[in-house]
Order: structure tokens, then C-alpha cells, then sequence
């Protein structure tokens, strides 16, 4: 199964993968250019493999949680390529990703990430054979809110001293590798995906502004 996965949660990261096999893989370290450099990502990363869109099986894209802006780039990016190659669309909890690549969590432990203002979006999982089972959330709130587990995620690092549990793999964030195993393995096992609705969490702080006031005669 030939999957194109994209994330933009965190920083932008795209992946093309086949059967567990990584062809190409792009990930960027600004938060701020999603945009930008995603769609000449996805150009590269298909010619390198010599690899047409119209040849996926799959268009897998992260819904987060994360903030509106970047991830608003990863999805509409997303479904503007399926549309126009007539590829299936998948949406993926970002977080997921994340407890994927906790490669030595063991039992129940939670994935934070950095959700600014001071807090975390995480989630709870239970580790399990072939993929994590998800056990609770998405939440976003202070990292006290965190239950008392192993932590993984560069939320945790950013916080550690505010945890109940204690932080591991603090350079973990949503990564678009990790994202197409968790669509690929799931729809092996038979298993259903996410729509592509993005998980915000917040309201959005732009806000509609009311009528303007009447000047005094």
C-alpha cells in the first residue's frame, strides 16, 4: 500500500511511504512556514521516488491537536491534492503518531505536546502488540492535568517539572512516518480512520467583531 502522509500539528513533516518501507521522508523545524514549504515537500518526495500522485492508494493527513493556523495548511493542503489526484482521504490524530514512536512505553502511558500558553495537548494509551491503544483524550490543559504515567513527547520535556508522571523521549513530536504506519496498520487490521475534521480544541482567538458603535451627534 503506496500512503502519502502530511502533518503540520507541530512543525511540517511529509512521508511517502509503501508497506512499512519509507521512500521519502521531509520534516521541518519552523513553526511558522507550513505553507510554504509543504506542496514543494510533496513535489520532491514523489519525483525522487519516481512515483505519480494519481499512483497512491492513500492520502493520510494529521487533524492534530494543534493550532489553527498550521494545522489548517496540513489538511486543506491535503485535501486539495486528493481531490485532485482521486485518491482516498484519511485523517489520523496527530498525537497517535507521537505514541507510535514511544518505542519503550510499556502498559498505560500518555503522549504530550506543546500546545503554547503554557499547556499541552495529550492523551492517554495503553501499549499494545502492533499500535497503541488510545484510552482517553485528546485534552489540552496545564501539564498538571497529565495523569500520573510515563510521559512522552516534547510537551512533557517542556514541562517536566509540572508533570505527576516522569518524561521520556522529550524529542518526540507528531512526524508523518509514524503517521502512515498508524493508517497503514489500522486499515490492515481492518480497522476504520479518522475523517479529516481538525481537532482544535480551543476556540479560535480571532474573533468576528461586533457592530460598530453609533458616533454621538
Amino acid at each position: 500500500m503506496l500512503i502519502l502522509a502530511l502533518d503540520t500539528s507541530a512543525a511540517a513533516s511529509a512521508a511517502l511511504v509503501s508497506d512499512g518501507v519509507v521512500l521519502g521522508r521531509f520534516a521541518s523545524t519552523d513553526t511558522r512556514s507550513h505553507a510554504e514549504v509543504l506542496a514543494p515537500a510533496v513535489e520532491q518526495l514523489l519525483f525522487d521516488a519516481g512515483v505519480a500522485g494519481t499512483g497512491l492508494d492513500a492520502l493520510v493527513v494529521g487533524v492534530g491537536p494543534g493550532p489553527f493556523t498550521g494545522l489548517r495548511a496540513g489538511i486543506a493542503t491535503a485535501r486539495m491534492l486528493a481531490f485532485v489526484w482521486n485518491v482516498p482521504l484519511y485523517g489520523v490524530m496527530s498525537l497517535d503518531a507521537v505514541a507510535l514512536d514511544a518505542d519503550h512505553a510499556e502498559g498505560e502511558f500518555a503522549v504530550a505536546t506543546d500546545a503554547r500558553r503554557k499547556e499541552v495537548y495529550w492523551a492517554r494509551y495503553r501499549a499494545g502488540s502492533a499500535l497503541p491503544e488510545l484510552v482517553d483524550g485528546p485534552h489540552v490543559g496545564p501539564a498538571e492535568s497529565v495523569p500520573d504515567l510515563p510521559v512522552y513527547g516534547r510537551g512533557a520535556g517542556l514541562y517536566s517539572g509540572r508533570l505527576a508522571g516522569t518524561a521520556h523521549a522529550t524529542e518526540l513530536t507528531p512526524d508523518a512516518v509514524a503517521l502512515a504506519l498508524v493508517a497503514e496498520r489500522t486499515l490492515a487490521d481492518g480497522g476504520a480512520l479518522r475523517a479529516t475534521t481538525p481537532l482544535y480544541l480551543r476556540e479560535s482567538d480571532a474573533k468576528v467583531p461586533g457592530p460598530r458603535k453609533k458616533a454621538l451627534l
